[in-house]
């Protein structure tokens, strides 16, 4: 029981570490592309086709050159979420601690974990309690047959 809940904490405690990641667009998979926020599977398709195509990007100009959709407050949003190019965030772009959608999922259900290890745990000590006898100190029932009186046990 205990280790199921040392578990769950350790789950959560290197969930939090995946808050702080940053996703470099020219060394990112379709996965971490789709884990930070405001990329979806159509961007992150669009960024690995042009980064197949024209090769990797050189900075964020470039960046938003070859992708579509992506102008100077959308790349300032991205960059905030935890979007790079060549290791880079967007100038006047503030890094903000926004965790990527995989790691608050993964967040959640630690915490849900923990929630119910904690229920098991309330209702293990109930039952303990109630199969615990009702006074300390009390003798068992003596369960040897006495002897009749008269007659010696041989």
């Amino acid at each position: 029981m205990i280790k199921k809940l040392l578990l769950a904490v350790a789950t959560l405690v290197a969930s939090m570490g995946f808050a702080f990641a940053q996703v470099d667009v020219n060394k990112a998979d379709a996965a971490a592309l789709d884990s930070v926020k405001g990329v979806g599977p159509a961007m992150s398709k669009t960024i690995i086709d042009e980064r197949t195509k024209a090769g990797p990007f050189k900075d964020w100009a470039d960046f938003q050159k070859r992708v579509k959709g992506v102008a100077d407050k959308r790349a300032t949003q991205l960059s905030k979420a935890g979007l790079q190019v060549n290791g880079q965030s967007k100038e006047g772009a503030p890094m903000t601690a926004t965790a990527p959608k995989a790691a608050k999922a993964d967040m959640k259900a630690a915490k849900a974990d923990m929630k119910a290890e904690k229920a098991d745990m309330k209702a293990e000590k109930a039952d303990m309690k109630a199969a615990k006898p009702a006074k300390m100190g009390t003798k068992p029932a003596d369960t040897k047959a006495k002897p009749e009186a008269g007659k010696s046990a041989s």
